[in-house]
């Protein structure tokens, strides 16, 4: 799952600030291209109306992105532009009433956030669980409490059914303690932003390619103790 962060983008890139959109479509474009399972649209700072126009807008450039992205926590937008569904923080309201609001739509998609063991063991219904953060990570404050791997299995264990992915502070070398782990996935924001001036598309397509190569050919065996980093 690439999260998206357009200021941690624009500033990485040397992006001039007002071209935000055109530079996030690019990212966005290539994580289609490479496959992506998700796009988490992750941009607090945007008002809705704001948000809505640039979805409307990548849908339409980049086809096959409609499918793959969820909105952060911003679920009439999410409805709205026809986006793939919706993922909501630890603290959001009860994913039930969420999932009631599209109960018609088979293919949504409610995902949630989750830091401990409890929270994850309260998430019925939702269709994936990002658990972080993972370890130390430059999207968290100094002193943010990591899970490590021992903890990360935890929140597996706890999640029962319901497939988990891995965020924060992650890179392809971690995949194969993901999935002792037992996750089915990595996310990441700064693992698909590039460094200077390159083609980003190019790079998060290979990023991401790199990334399902790493889950197709890694063994899947069960976590025992703690991996070393």
């Amino acid at each position: 799952m690439l999260v998206t962060d357009r200021h941690r983008l624009v500033a990485a890139t040397g992006a001039l600030p007002g071209d935000w959109a055109s530079i996030l479509t690019a990212q966005i474009a290539g994580a289609v291209a490479g496959d992506v399972d998700l796009i988490q649209v992750r941009e607090p700072d945007l008002d809705a109306d704001t948000l809505t126009r640039f979805l409307l807008r990548l849908f339409a450039a980049v086809p096959g992105s409609q499918s793959r992205v969820v909105v952060n926590s911003m679920v009439e937008v999410a409805r709205a532009v026809g986006a793939r569904g919706v993922h909501l923080p630890e603290r959001s309201p009860a994913l039930r009433d969420v999932r009631a609001l599209v109960s018609t739509d088979k293919q949504w998609v409610t995902g949630r956030s989750v830091h401990t063991i409890q929270a994850a063991a309260d998430s019925a219904g939702a269709s994936y669980l990002l658990a972080g953060t993972v370890a130390s990570s430059q999207s968290k404050p100094s002193g943010w409490t990591t899970l490590g791997w021992a903890g990360l299995a935890a929140l597996v264990s706890a999640a029962r059914d319901i497939p988990v992915v891995a965020i924060g502070g992650l890179s392809t070398g971690d995949i194969p303690a993901i999935v002792r782990a037992g996750a089915t996935g990595i996310a990441g924001i700064g693992c698909f932003v590039p460094r200077g001036p390159v083609d980003v598309i190019e790079f998060v397509q290979a990023r991401v390619i790199a990334m399902r190569l790493a889950f197709d050919t890694v063994g899947a065996v069960t976590y025992t103790e703690e991996p070393d980093r």
